[in-house]
């Protein structure tokens, strides 16, 4: 099994300790989507997919079955946020009411 593709998204959220939300392709063919990234006390980690349960708690709806797993999976999403560029900042156009990336005023 490989990793083939990684996305992230940047969540940024006044007082949470989420980060970023991670889709995962699997050969091409199998995807999962909302690996949550957290700011934990000792660093970022992932938290996988999963739904509250009808006492109250949570269970992971999908989930790797061993540390190697596990780990393959937290390098490739942790290392696409780290090597994700920071989105331009986007301002109103007062004239026209239109969002302009700081990248295209220069």
């Amino acid at each position: 099994m490989k990793i083939t593709s990684v996305n992230v998204r940047r969540i940024e959220k006044e007082g949470s300790r989420m980060k970023a939300i991670a889709s995962v392709l699997l050969d091409d063919s199998f995807a999962v989507h909302d690996i949550r990234v957290i700011e934990g006390d000792n660093g970022l980690f992932i938290a996988m997919p999963s739904r509250k349960t009808a006492t109250g708690g949570y269970r992971d709806i999908v989930h790797p079955i061993n540390q190697e797993v596990r780990k393959m999976f937290e390098d490739a999403i942790l290392n696409a946020y780290h090597n994700e560029a920071e989105p331009a900042p986007t301002t109103l156009d007062e004239d026209s009411n239109v969002e302009i990336s700081e990248t295209e005023n220069e």
